[in-house]
């Protein structure tokens, strides 16, 4: 079984930053993807950023400028540092593995922006 360790959702007030760690244990090294999904209240799970193993990345346009994904050499570790953060980034954020092209998503990690 896949079990990750996601830390760092806390409050903060819009424009500041926040950094989001997950650790993903039991994964292979040759896994697809690692990154980050959210999901708001009344909203479905999107995907935030993701970095592949050949270290591409992807990020949600919303997000572009403002986030960066990063990935530790053992590639099981990932951050995502999030600066000038926004209310409307609100949201429960789930750290995501891809193998064997499936999803795999952690218990996710809240992360409130206040005014």
């Amino acid at each position: 079984q896949v079990q990750f360790v996601e830390s760092g959702g806390c409050l903060v007030q819009a424009g500041e930053s926040l950094r989001l760690s997950c650790e993903a244990e039991g994964i292979p090294f040759g896994y697809n993807a690692m990154g980050w999904y959210r999901q708001a209240p009344g909203k479905q799970r999107e995907l935030v950023a993701t970095i592949r193993l050949n270290g591409a990345t992807n990020y949600a346009d919303s997000v572009k400028g403002r986030f960066s994904i990063s990935r530790h050499k053992s590639r099981n570790t990932v951050w995502l540092q999030m600066n000038s953060l926004k209310p409307e980034d609100t949201a429960v954020y789930y750290c995501y593995v891809n193998i064997y092209q499936r999803g795999v998503w952690g218990q996710g990690t809240q992360v409130t922006v206040s005014l």
